[in-house]
C-alpha cells in the first residue's frame, strides 16, 4: 500500500509542477512582449534580468497556490481550483508589475497582461479537469467507518454528500460508540478510513494508534486540548518528553510586526477606499435619513469593551426590544435594500479600518463578538473565553472557512488554531485567503430563524448533559 501511494504521490506532484512551469512559461511569454514590445526586438543584454523576474513570479505563485489550497485535488470542486489558481497568479502578477514599476521610476501600460490572464484561465481550466479526473482515476476509493459520541458531534462533522471528497471515502456505516478501544478494536478490520468525532480521549487515541500501525486513514474533529496542545514546547530538562503550554503572547519582534502592518494596511485601506466610503455613507443617509455609521459594544483581548464602528446595515430600530440578536441573512426583514448590498460585498465592514488605525483591533484575529453573545456562549462552553488571548481582528480562520452562522465550537477551534501558530506569513496569507470570500455566499449566511445567536440549543443540551458519560450502545 505505501509503494502504490507513493507513486500515486509523485504522479500528483508532477501534475503540480507542470502546471507551475507551464503558468511561468506563458508568464515569461509575455513579458518579453511586454518589456520589449515584440521578440524581433529582444537581444542578449539584461536577458538575466528577465530570468531574474520569471523566477520572482514563479515563487510568488507557489506561495499563492498554498493560500488558495489551488492544488488542492479530490477535495475541492474544479471550479474552486480554478478560482484559487487564477487568483494567484493574478495576485502575483499584480505585486510584481507594482515592484517592478518603482523599480523603474515608470509605469507602462499592463494591458498586454490582459491576454495572458486569459491563456492562464484556458490553462487552468484545461489542467484542473484533467487533473481532478488523473487524482479520482488513480486513488481508490476507501471503504469507512464513521465513529460518533452523540448527534451533536454527528452534525458538527457534517455530511459530506455531494462534495468531491464523497468520491474518495464511502461512509459504509456510522457507529455512535463512546466505550473503550478493546471493544471496539475487532469491529474496525474491514476499513480503509475512519472517520472520528466526539470519541472518549482513550478510545480514539486507540483508535489513532491502530491506524498508524495500519497505514489507515483517519480524520479526526479535534477537542479543545488538541487545539491547545499544537504549540507545546518541549522543555528538555526533564528525564521524559515534557511539552509546557502556557497562554498565548506575541513575540515582542511578531507584535512590533504586526501593529505595523495594522497601521500601514488601515491608513493605506482608508486613503484608497475614501471615495466609496463616502457614496456608502451618502446612500446609506438618502435611504431613511437615519445616521450611516453604527456603533455596537464588542470585545477583544482580555475581555476589554470597545465601539466597532460598522456601515449601517439594517433599519434604526433593528434592536428596540433591547435583545441582541444575530442576523437570519436574506429572510432577516430588519435589513435594509442598501444593506443587503453593503452585506453581499462586505462594505459594512470598511469602517473598522478606523478601529484597526486606532488600536481596537488587528487585521487578522479572532472576530470580536457582542458581551451578551459572548455570555451564552460562555454558559454553555466557558472554553469559549480563549480567544481573548488576543486582539479581535477584521479577518482570520473563522472568517475565511467559516460562515456568519458558524456554531461557537467551530468558531472557538478556528480561533485557536489561529492563535496557537501565529505569525506574519499566516497574517499574509489569511489576507489574501480573505479575497475568495467576497464570492462565496455562505460566507454571510444568517443563523436559523427563531435563534438569536449562532448556537444550536437543542444539541448543545444534549451535548452538555453526556459531557463526561459513557453512552451505553451497543457496538455491534
Amino acid at each position: 500500500m505505501n509503494q502504490n501511494r507513493v507513486k500515486t504521490t509523485y504522479k500528483l506532484q508532477a501534475m503540480k509542477l507542470l502546471h507551475i512551469v507551464l503558468s511561468v512559461v506563458v508568464f515569461f511569454v509575455f513579458w518579453l512582449l511586454f518589456r520589449y514590445g515584440s521578440f524581433h526586438k529582444l537581444h542578449s543584454y539584461g536577458f538575466r534580468y528577465n530570468i531574474f523576474v520569471t523566477v520572482g513570479y514563479g515563487l510568488m505563485l507557489y506561495w499563492f497556490h498554498r493560500t488558495y489550497n489551488s492544488y488542492l485535488l479530490g477535495y475541492s470542486k474544479i471550479r474552486t481550483l480554478v478560482f484559487g489558481q487564477l487568483s494567484a497568479q493574478v495576485f502575483s502578477l499584480v505585486i510584481l508589475y507594482l515592484a517592478v514599476s518603482i523599480g523603474w521610476m515608470s509605469f507602462r501600460a499592463p494591458w498586454i497582461f490582459l491576454p495572458m490572464l486569459a491563456v492562464q484561465a484556458i490553462v487552468d481550466v484545461i489542467w484542473s479537469w484533467l487533473a481532478t479526473k488523473l487524482f479520482f482515476r488513480i486513488t481508490p476509493v476507501k471503504k469507512t467507518i464513521l465513529i460518533y459520541r452523540s448527534e451533536i458531534d454527528l452534525r458538527r462533522f457534517g455530511d459530506i454528500s455531494g462534495k468531491p471528497i464523497a468520491k474518495l471515502f464511502r461512509i459504509v456505516r456510522k457507529l455512535r460508540f463512546d466505550g473503550s478501544f478493546a471493544e471496539i478494536q475487532d469491529q474496525l478490520e474491514p476499513y480503509d478510513a475512519i472517520f472520528i468525532t466526539g470519541v472518549n480521549s482513550r478510545c480514539r487515541n486507540g483508535i489513532l494508534k491502530y491506524c498508524k500501525e495500519r497505514d489507515i486513514t483517519a480524520f479526526v474533529l479535534p477537542h479543545i486540548g488538541d487545539m491547545l496542545m499544537r504549540e507545546g514546547v518541549h522543555i528538555k530538562a526533564f528525564d521524559t518528553p515534557v511539552l509546557n503550554i502556557s497562554r498565548k503572547s506575541l513575540y515582542p519582534g511578531y507584535a512590533f510586526l504586526k501593529r505595523s502592518f495594522d497601521i500601514a494596511f488601515s491608513g493605506l485601506s482608508l486613503l484608497l477606499a475614501g471615495p466609496l466610503m463616502l457614496v456608502t455613507a451618502l446612500a446609506i443617509r438618502l435611504y431613511d435619513h437615519g445616521p450611516a455609521i453604527y456603533k455596537q459594544t464588542r470585545l477583544t483581548k482580555d475581555g476589554k469593551q470597545f465601539k466597532i464602528l460598522k456601515f449601517r446595515s439594517m433599519r434604526v430600530d433593528a434592536e428596540k426590544d433591547g435583545i441582541a440578536r444575530l442576523s437570519t441573512g436574506d429572510r432577516d426583514d430588519r435589513i435594509t435594500p442598501v444593506g443587503r448590498i453593503l452585506r453581499k460585498y462586505r462594505l459594512d465592514e470598511l469602517p473598522q479600518l478606523i478601529n484597526i488605525l486606532k488600536g481596537d483591533m488587528s487585521v487578522v484575529g479572532p472576530r470580536p463578538e457582542r458581551p451578551e453573545i459572548a455570555e451564552a456562549y460562555c454558559r454553555i462552553m466557558p472554553d469559549f473565553r480563549l480567544r481573548l488571548q488576543v486582539k479581535a481582528g477584521l479577518t482570520g480562520y473563522a472568517q475565511v472557512y467559516g460562515r456568519y452562522n458558524t456554531e461557537p465550537h467551530e468558531k472557538l477551534e478556528f480561533d485557536l488554531l489561529y492563535i496557537e501558530q501565529m505569525n506574519i506569513w499566516n497574517d499574509l496569507m489569511l489576507c489574501f485567503a480573505t479575497f475568495s470570500t467576497f464570492f462565496t455566499a455562505e460566507s454571510t449566511q444568517g443563523v436559523e430563524e427563531g435563534r438569536v445567536t449562532a448556537l444550536n440549543v437543542g444539541g448543545e443540551a444534549e451535548s452538555e448533559q453526556t459531557e463526561g458519560k459513557t453512552e451505553t450502545v451497543n457496538a455491534g
